[in-house]
């Protein structure tokens, strides 16, 4: 029987080193962490009613304006667009109905590009200051940026630099408010993240001038981003919402499963990774 037990163990399948004790890294479960972690991070950033109630709110306000500006007769739309417009004269004579619907619509027909826009800035600046903040920073922008590159546009009418006419021109839109959202998030990132947030804010601009020469966007939209700068130290601080976020506590909290717990650290390293922009 001996004999016939050491045949067997010689004749036998030949296991690999460490295959089947336990002793091997676990690579299924380090894919399978890392995986995990890289989908968590993905989810936790895709805009929800619950996370970005204004960012969403805003973007449906603004998608129902366009679609009746496309849709409605064409007359309408502009008396409409001239009445919420807050060009020189609206501001001087209705200066309140002029400020708040002037950024309920989107210049031109095109929108789906600003809902991209506050996918990457009012929403994640929203899940990290609330709602209420965001919708702060979002009105400082544009109201900052309107009232200075009008005034300049009401001087220089009244100082003869400019046609009247100049005071009547369409003024509406949503790029004030979004370009002070990109400044504001990027006063909460880390360095890398700023500069690159900071960059494309500045080649936006670079774009703009080289192909509008148009005085009011060209005052308003670099107005726009030092209001969100300005609001840096406010935002800073405010503490941030996810680090709160039960989820987070009651993971934290939960007991680490045997199979998946030599995956965990190599799991929390690249989500650390993967959040620092």
């Amino acid at each position: 029987m001996a004999g016939l037990r050491i045949g067997a163990e010689r004749n036998g399948p030949r296991r690999e080193p460490g295959a089947g004790t336990g002793s091997g890294p676990p690579y299924g479960m380090l894919r399978f962490g890392l995986r995990s972690a890289l989908l968590g991070w993905l989810l936790a950033r895709v805009p929800t009613p619950r996370r970005n109630p204004f960012a969403l709110g805003y973007v449906a306000v603004v998608g129902a304006t366009s679609t009746f500006a496309m849709l409605a007769d064409p007359d309408l739309v502009l008396r409409l667009q001239e009445a919420s417009s807050s060009d020189g004269d609206n501001l001087l004579h209705h200066p309140l109905r002029a400020l708040l619907l002037s950024g309920f619509w989107v210049a031109g027909t095109v929108w789906m590009p600003y809902l991209w826009a506050f996918a990457f800035t009012v929403a994640p600046l929203e899940r990290r200051i609330g709602a209420g903040r965001a919708a702060a920073v979002f009105a400082t922008g544009h109201i900052a940026a309107t009232v200075l590159s009008q005034g300049v546009v009401i001087v220089a009418v009244l100082a003869g630099r400019l046609d009247p006419a100049e005071l009547d021109r369409l003024d509406i839109g949503v790029s004030y408010g979004v370009l002070a959202s990109i400044a504001a998030l990027a006063g909460l990132l880390r360095p890398r993240g700023r500069l690159l947030a900071l960059g494309g804010a500045a080649l936006l601009l670079a774009d703009q001038y080289a192909t509008d020469q148009d005085l009011v966007t060209g005052i308003g939209h670099p107005a726009a981003l030092l209001a969100g700068v300005a609001l840096w130290r406010w935002l800073r601080r405010v503490p941030d919402r996810r680090a709160h976020h039960p989820r987070g506590v009651a993971q934290a909290s939960a007991p680490a499963v045997a199979p998946a717990a030599s995956a965990a650290p190599s799991a929390a390293g690249g989500a650390a990774v993967l959040d620092r922009m």
